[in-house]
């Protein structure tokens, strides 16, 4: 987490994010609840909430746009920043049970960020049965995706129930303004506007911004299309070859899809339902090893199986649908930046296959060959090119490719060890990746021994998402069972 590297421009991929959400059915906003064995020390919370804003700047800073959309958005400090905003304590009425923690989160969840603050918001809440405790993490897609947001709330937790001294004395180092320290934030206010650059400048530092950047995904772009004048020199049909294939796949990827293929879930709005289960996290690793696979290949069957029963029970079979799973690409020292470091693909996969084994082997070779795609590596380049169009031309661009998927996939690792917040152990951690124009995103976040399934379906796609949540939990047990008969044969 410590090296991590904030610029202060948006990238691509997070501006891409940032701008979708003009539509409001394309709203990115990913959420974690938890569930912890005890209320959080108040004090001690107080103090990792100081110490993470001091290691994290980006939850303290604002997105600022200018009015011309000369360049991408920037992060700014938030001269008005508030704790007392961004950090809310709450009492869960009823019975004090995950899913009445979830039914508090859900409106969290769907209800969009105020643009003129950070763009994260924290919400402690006790009443949970047995003197437990929840957490509702929110946070908006620009700022991370999932592999981002690990790392940054690994400031917020701790490997130990007892407090760190280390952390209490860094934390001292950092006052947030709002509440506490008034005129701590007056001061924040005086030296932000002493600094603030003119208009002018403002507008010449974005023109300038803005150039470099379409010059820079030009000129990639260009290059993976031509491979030089070297390349084409030495073998003119393979250079030519080269840049068609790569021209091609950069059309797949932005091809628009008109309509679902799924025959039920078609409708979309702006309503959300959570719901999540686990499995074990050790099962799941030996199932996909028994058939052949990894742990996300088993994942990603049992998701479509999960499916196919969801789509039996309304009367509706189903041989295929429409599937999106981001590809984690941090590597090296671009894996250090914060923001999003993914490249999503697409897929129809073959939900309709009843044996797992070879529906496995089937989405093992579709998600192969869709790592194989030229676009990929140029996916932050391509999307360069996208959030430079006209405003209605890039939302419809993207709109067209996101509002027909049918299913999101998203497979996070998390700790494999138990982590606790201010003296609390956190027992379970479900993680909501946003549906984005799909009909329901199931995300897999690993931890302590354990695979968390969240479950974001989009209401007025999927009305009944309970039913679908025990389809995907048939799922797995057909996953698991398929494995067990693997192992049975080879002993």
């Amino acid at each position: 987490m410590q090296d991590m590297e904030f610029d202060e421009w948006m990238s691509d991929a997070d501006a891409a994010l940032w701008h979708a959400e003009r539509d409001p059915r394309l709203r990115s906003t990913i959420a974690l609840v938890c569930e912890l064995d005890a209320a959080p020390d108040r004090a001690r919370f107080e103090e990792s909430i100081a110490y993470t804003l001091g290691k994290i700047p980006r939850l303290r800073q604002r997105v600022v746009q200018d009015a011309l959309g000369l360049a991408p958005p920037r992060w700014e400090d938030d001269p008005h920043f508030d704790l007392r905003f961004h950090v809310r304590h709450a009492t869960l009425g009823g019975q004090g049970s995950l899913r009445a923690l979830l039914d508090m989160a859900e409106p969290i969840a769907m209800q969009a960020f105020d643009k003129d603050r950070p763009l994260w918001e924290l919400y402690l809440v006790d009443g949970l049965t047995g003197g437990r405790a929840g957490m509702i993490l929110k946070l908006h897609h620009a700022v991370s995706d999932g592999m981002g947001l690990v790392r940054m709330t690994s400031a917020l937790v701790e490997r130990t129930r007892e407090r760190d001294p280390r952390k209490s004395e860094e934390a001292s180092e950092f006052e947030p303004a709002g509440g506490a320290s008034p005129r701590a934030a007056s001061e924040r206010r005086a030296d932000w506007s002493g600094t603030e650059p003119s208009e002018g400048e403002r507008l010449r530092d974005a023109a300038r911004r803005r150039g470099a950047q379409q010059r820079t995904s030009a000129e990639r772009l260009g290059r993976a299309l031509a491979k030089g004048a070297a390349a084409f020199l030495r073998d003119p049909a393979a250079a030519f070859g080269e840049a068609r294939e790569t021209v091609e796949s950069i059309a797949r990827t932005l091809r628009p899809v008109s309509e679902p293929l799924s025959p039920i879930m078609r409708e979309r709005g702006m309503a959300l339902r959570l719901s999540g289960f686990t499995v074990p996290l050790t099962d799941l690793k030996r199932a996909g090893e028994a058939l052949g696979g990894t742990l996300n290949d088993a994942f990603v069957s049992a998701i479509s199986g999960g499916l196919r029963l969801y789509h039996e029970k309304h009367g509706a079979p189903v041989e295929t649908l429409r599937m999106t799973m981001p590809i984690n690409t941090r590597e090296g020292e671009k894996g250090k930046k914060a923001g999003n470091q993914f490249a999503p693909m697409r897929l129809v996969v073959p939900v309709g296959i009843r044996d797992v084994r070879e529906r496995l082997r089937e989405i093992q070779g579709l998600v192969r060959e869709q790592r194989g795609e030229k676009a990929l590596p140029l996916i932050d380049d391509v999307l360069g090119v996208i959030n430079a169009l006209p405003r209605a031309a890039s939302l419809a661009l993207l709109g067209g490719m996101l509002k027909a998927i049918d299913f999101v996939t998203s497979n996070v690792p998390g700790p494999r060890f138990p982590v606790f917040l201010a003296g609390a152990k956190i027992e379970r951690m479900f993680p909501f990746g946003p549906p984005a124009g799909a009909a329901v995103n199931v995300t897999l976040y690993s931890y302590d021994g354990a695979c968390q399934i969240g479950v974001n379906c989009d209401r007025a796609a999927v009305p009944d998402a309970e039913v679908l949540t025990e389809c995907l939990e048939r799922g797995f047990d057909e996953v698991f069972a398929a494995a067990r008969d693997e192992s049975d044969r080879g002993a």
